[in-house]
């Protein structure tokens, strides 16, 4: 098997950069793992079973966990929704929004000792509750809010 110079190239500056990721503590070893439980969630219908699929079990609301998002988004396509929390050691962030086709909207981890808070616009179809998730010492807790749509944005 002959491998070319460009091919040489891509391997290794790919796994120089992995390399340098995981000393800087950029990344975990086990990310790709990690990946596949993500993209399982990522494809399932109804908060129930994403919930399942992030292995959220258990999960109890808590109000140290903020939802910062307009009461009333005028265009589905583009809604701003923001999630803190101040649980502390909260090393995961989900944001859940019932009414879409594929419930999860986001999901991000956190090194130790990082701050969970994320920012983002998700896409929404109609009206509804909006799911904020965090698990923190290994215990699933939430938040909800609901917001309203005008116009539609998955196809709306």
């Amino acid at each position: 098997m002959s491998f070319s110079r460009r091919d040489v190239l891509k391997t290794s500056a790919s796994a120089s950069l992995y390399g340098a990721l995981l000393s800087l503590g950029m990344i975990r070893a086990g990310t790709a793992q990690a990946q596949a439980v993500m993209q399982a969630a990522f494809q399932t219908k109804g908060i129930p079973d994403t919930l399942k699929a992030l292995g959220a079990v258990g999960v109890s609301e808590s109000a140290e966990i903020s939802i910062i998002s307009p009461d009333i988004a005028e265009n589905g396509a583009v809604v701003p929704v923001g999630v803190s929390s101040r649980i502390p050691n909260s090393d995961m962030v989900a944001l859940l929004v019932d009414k879409n086709p594929n419930a999860l909207a986001g999901a991000y981890q956190f090194l130790d000792g990082g701050l969970a808070e994320v920012n983002m616009r998700v896409k929404m179809g109609q009206s509804s509750d909006v799911f904020a998730i965090v698990r923190a010492d290994g215990k699933y807790y939430m938040a909800k809010k609901e917001i309203k749509v005008t116009l539609g944005g998955c196809g709306g």
